[in-house]
């Protein structure tokens, strides 16, 4: 199974990138997505930037995935 997170863009170069989520940065690649923009909501899968979302979609899905590892 393949799961893509949202994180938050904090910093952009080109097509390189710095995504968040709750303080654990990743650099990222935004070859799929270059119109992505500082500040947006993105799914980061295996280091790759494939889509936006908007910021509720994105705290949701978040707050399901604190849930599930709360539970583990």
């Amino acid at each position: 199974m393949c799961l893509a997170i949202p994180m938050r863009l904090v910093e952009l170069e080109g097509f390189l990138g710095v995504a968040e989520v709750d303080g654990v940065s990743r650099k990222v690649r935004l070859d799929l997505l270059p119109e992505a923009e500082l500040g947006d909501y993105v799914l980061v899968h295996a280091g790759l930037v494939i889509a936006r979302v908007d910021a509720a979609e994105a705290e949701e899905t978040l707050s399901l995935l604190r849930k599930l590892a709360d539970e583990v």
